[in-house]
């Protein structure tokens, strides 16, 4: 067991880098850069170990938007060579052709095995203010060898994201009712159909696909692709609001292309007849049939037909309980940084336009920790890698003293093509008429085929300049 020193002044610490992804990774490569030793504590056994657990799903970034400035600066003198920069790798790709080079550049830098277990100030937990800026922080992190260490830092930058908090099926953020005990049929994540015994599992079965961003059209495809070589394949996509003309993103009109084109390929795929939306439905229990199939429960009391397959990808959420002793300044809604929150607040927006944002954007009440990446978005969606490389880059640069680098945060991220405020999409019809003079609004809840004449509702909706993609 290691214990921290009060010895070393706080300016020769090393930064902690929580997560060894493509954030935290690019945060060490800027500090590396700015001459401030970083230590990457990485809770899996290889670098991007989140990122490989989703390593048959294609990115809709090109390796241009993936690769940052200053880890290639890093790579570069070993003979490395980006791959074509035009081209969409796999999270498999990613975390094999640049991610793993660049932790084995970092060497020593990056600690496998390494779960973060608390953070805190050295001799102060959150209540205590005397000095309290002036001490280290003290990080507690458990290795997968059963041994345990404390570690002092300078600052700390958590970029360990939200892949390991999947949110639950139920529409109150909670599980439904019976959604534990059915676990052995429902899953969190986008099924890998290559892999045989997975493609078995969802062959000729009916899967209830709940969630409506880019994971759930990639789920649809896959499944619709599996129909055609497994009759009896069927999709039955859940939905807590209605469709409309922004449900299947923005097609042609969005700013990366291969994320647009991903909604009109599930489009395409349910069009063709292998799933079914119900909509309006917000899923309150999961119980079983007599065969042992699930049926999905609604709060206002609907019953679908039974399945045999759920895959849940209603987004994700912030681990925060090994943060608990600092004191964070998170909005109560995203549990995102107070200031960035309302940059990204879906109630507000969902058109893919972030305003470029930097360290003070990402600062707390606790000096000297940041958190970046996917987890500064708390419960947000629509996280790009280039928002996380811009943001270390600030981040790092005030860690440096260079107020002015810091500051000057330029970014430009591609629109998706849909505006709207996603929150108001999920409040009832009613309610939606009276908000917002009945833009956008949501059809009464049934069962219809996605490619079956759309309803009156619908077809408004689709017709109204401010909902119309």
């Amino acid at each position: 067991m290691t214990v921290p020193t009060t010895e070393v002044p706080t300016s020769d610490l090393p930064t902690v880098v929580i997560g060894a992804g493509p954030i935290g990774l690019a945060a060490a490569a800027h500090l590396v850069e700015r001459g401030i030793e970083p230590l990457v504590l990485e809770a899996g056994e290889r670098a991007g170990s989140a990122v490989r657990e989703w390593s048959h799903v294609r990115l809709f970034s090109t390796w241009a938007e993936l690769i940052d400035p200053a880890a290639e600066k890093l790579l570069a003198p070993t003979g490395w060579t980006a791959p074509d920069r035009s081209t969409y790798p796999t999270g498999g790709d990613w975390a094999t052709l640049y991610l793993q080079p660049l932790a084995d550049i970092l060497g020593e830098r990056v600690r496998y095995g390494a779960r973060v277990t608390g953070v805190s100030r050295l001799g102060r937990d959150r209540i205590v203010d005397a000095d309290r800026d002036q001490q280290p922080f003290t990080v507690h992190v458990a290795y997968a060898d059963g041994t345990e260490e404390r570690i002092s830092a300078r600052t700390v930058i958590d970029a360990s994201g939200t892949w390991a908090v999947p949110s639950p099926i139920g529409a109150d953020g909670l599980p439904a009712l019976g959604e534990r005990t059915a676990s052995d049929r429902i899953s969190y994540r986008v099924p890998d159909l290559k892999d045989p015994v997975v493609r078995a599992r969802y062959a000729g079965k009916r899967t209830a696909v709940i969630g409506s961003g880019a994971s759930a059209f990639t789920a649809l495809a896959s499944l619709a692709d599996l129909a055609k070589d497994a009759p009896g394949t069927r999709a039955v996509w859940i939905l807590r609001r209605g469709i409309s003309g922004s449900t299947f993103g923005g097609g042609a009109a969005d700013q990366l292309p291969a994320r647009g084109a991903l909604g009109l390929a599930a489009k395409a795929a349910v069009d063709n007849g292998h799933a079914d939306a119900v909509t309006g439905f917000r899923t309150g229990a999961v119980e079983r049939d007599g065969d042992g199939r699930l049926v999905l429960v609604a709060d206002d009391g609907r019953r679908l037909d039974p399945v045999d397959e759920v895959i849940v990808l209603t987004g994700f959420r912030p681990d925060l309980s090994f943060l608990s002793e600092l004191r964070l300044g998170l909005d109560e809604r995203l549990q995102a940084p107070v200031e960035l929150a309302p940059l990204i607040d879906p109630n507000v927006h969902s058109c893919g336009t972030v305003y470029p944002h930097g360290h003070r954007e990402l600062s707390h009440p606790e000096q000297g920790v940041y958190l970046v990446g996917m987890k500064s978005y708390g419960r947000a969606p629509t996280f790009l890698a280039m928002t996380g490389y811009e943001q270390v880059r600030s981040v790092v640069a005030a860690i440096a003293g260079d107020i002015e680098s810091a500051d000057r945060v330029e970014l430009t991220l591609p629109e998706s093509g849909v505006c709207g405020g996603a929150g108001l999409f999920d409040e009832p019809a009613a309610e939606q008429q009276a908000d917002v003079g009945g833009c956008c609004a949501t059809p009464t809840p049934e069962l219809v085929q996605i490619g079956a004449p759309a309803p009156a509702a619908t077809k408004e909706a689709q017709a109204g300049g401010c909902c119309g993609s």
